[in-house]
């Protein structure tokens, strides 16, 4: 069973685009991956236009046959559009922050880059809190 997630970014003109991402959604893994490898705004912008993931990982990578695991290296993502051809799962968009809180796509862990500080921030539950606090002070956990 799949630990659910949704990425998004606010960009500086207060648009807002979100994906969803099917595995492994927690703070240890997605959370993570997002600090530690998506901290550039085109790289994050390359990873929303992947639409909807299967799998988040460190790459961006290359179209892979989705019903071939051994045809898939070893950290990149895995997008239900490129690598399965499904129609339908691009990306979500907002025109403002406030749109997005009223009508996003609600999951377990929910994570937003929002340009204007250059910080990722993660919603499980207890309402906006910067990533990089909610990873190190495990807050998933408790």
């Amino acid at each position: 069973m799949g630990t659910r997630s949704t990425i998004a970014i606010e960009y500086e003109n207060g648009f807002v685009a979100q994906i969803y991402c099917h595995w492994d959604g927690y703070l240890s893994h997605n959370g993570k991956i997002l600090l530690e490898h998506y901290t550039e705004v085109p790289k994050i912008a390359e990873l929303i236009n992947l639409g909807d993931l299967s799998l988040l990982d460190k790459e961006i990578g290359v179209k892979v046959d989705f019903d071939d695991p051994s045809s898939i290296p070893n950290g990149q993502c895995i997008s239900y559009k490129r690598d399965r051809g499904d129609s339908d799962t691009g990306a979500s968009y907002f025109n403002s922050f406030e749109e997005y809180e009223k009508d996003h796509q609600y999951q377990e862990y929910e994570y937003i880059f929002r340009q204007s500080t250059n910080t990722w921030f993660v919603n499980f539950g207890r309402g906006w809190i910067n990533l990089k606090d909610a990873i190190d002070n495990k807050m998933d956990e408790d």
